[in-house]
């Protein structure tokens, strides 16, 4: 189900990011208070547009993913950060969250708020990034059948400065500057492989906060794709691992049909031969766009997993015996 559905939300989008969605909202995506939603770029800055023109809009799946739709946003040309504060006890972590969608859309609430409820019942400050699409980063054009990259790597440019922002706020947030990571599901995942990889601003600096890291601390990849390409497990040519690559996490389903598992063991191969720390975990049965909806599938566990490997890291408490 979760294979047909990413599938169908967005087969109809080709090169134009539109959907054909329920429910359509023709108007920018706002989240739910208590929720704090900011731009990334100072007001009147000239960035790069979306592939195509469009007004930003927003609904609903007409499939459902364990029970529920996915709430679908499509061409953003604002790009924003939302900011959920922690619901138990401020641990000092934060993390930045990449939605999915093949940079055409943005699943929003599947591969965004409802991670934001986990992270944030941990203790950790959660924010996610409504960044520019479509067309932002490398994806399948549907009306040439081929592979396209964009000219300016507008998805990465706002997760820099996402990042930046963060960092530069996070005493006023309660954030530590230097627990700072990132989770990315789908093209979110490679979004999660670039900013892990790129130590330099992928665009002019313009004010403090461009002046502040990048590099997360660590990184959490959910059945990424955009890394493999043929012959055997060949990181694409377009990924170079950096030396100081933070550690990560990844998760997949062995039949996920969208994103080839081959994504998943490349990328750790890669990050394993650069001496860079990763944990990867695999389940026959999951398909794609899972998210941290509970299902009958072992899959289903893998936040507590996460949460074990956060603790080994410092970014969470050891746990109470």
């Amino acid at each position: 189900m979760a294979i047909a559905l990413l599938i169908s939300a967005t087969a109809g989008a080709k090169t134009t990011g539109t959907g054909d969605l329920l429910n359509q909202q023709n108007k920018p995506w706002q989240p739910a208070a208590p929720a704090i939603q900011t731009p990334l770029w100072p007001e009147g800055l000239k960035i790069a547009p979306p592939a195509t023109p469009g007004d930003e809009a927003f609904g609903t799946s007409k499939g459902q993913i364990a029970g529920l739709p996915i709430t679908m946003v499509e061409h953003v040309s604002v790009p924003t950060m939302t900011i959920y504060r922690p619901t138990a006890k401020n641990t000092g972590a934060a993390v930045l969250v990449f939605p999915g969608g093949g940079y055409r859309v943005l699943a929003i609430d599947l591969e965004g708020t409802e991670v934001c409820d986990w992270l944030t019942a941990k203790g950790i400050t959660c924010v996610v990034l409504k960044y520019r699409v479509p067309g932002s980063g490398p994806y399948w054009n549907d009306e040439c059948n081929c592979r396209r990259a964009p000219s300016v790597p507008m998805a990465l440019q706002d997760a820099q400065r996402a990042m930046g922002l963060l960092r530069e706020q996070a005493a006023t947030m309660g954030i530590d500057p230097h627990k700072i990571g990132v989770l990315g599901s789908s093209a979110g995942g490679r979004m999660v492989a670039d900013i892990s990889n790129h130590s330099r601003r992928s665009y002019r600096p313009i004010d403090a906060a461009d002046r502040q890291s990048s590099r997360p601390d660590f990184a959490i990849a959910l059945y990424p794709g955009h890394l493999w390409t043929s012959p055997g497990l060949t990181l694409m040519p377009d990924v170079k691992i950096a030396a100081d690559a933070p550690p990560t996490f990844i998760v997949q389903a062995e039949d996920d049909a969208t994103d080839d598992i081959r994504e998943s063991l490349t990328y750790y191969l890669a990050l394993s031969q650069a001496k860079i720390p990763a944990e990867m975990h695999l389940y026959a049965k999951g398909g794609h766009a899972f998210g941290v909806r509970p299902t009958a599938n072992p899959i289903t566990r893998w936040p507590v997993l996460a949460e074990q490997w956060m603790r080994t890291l410092g970014v969470l408490p050891a746990a109470v015996p």
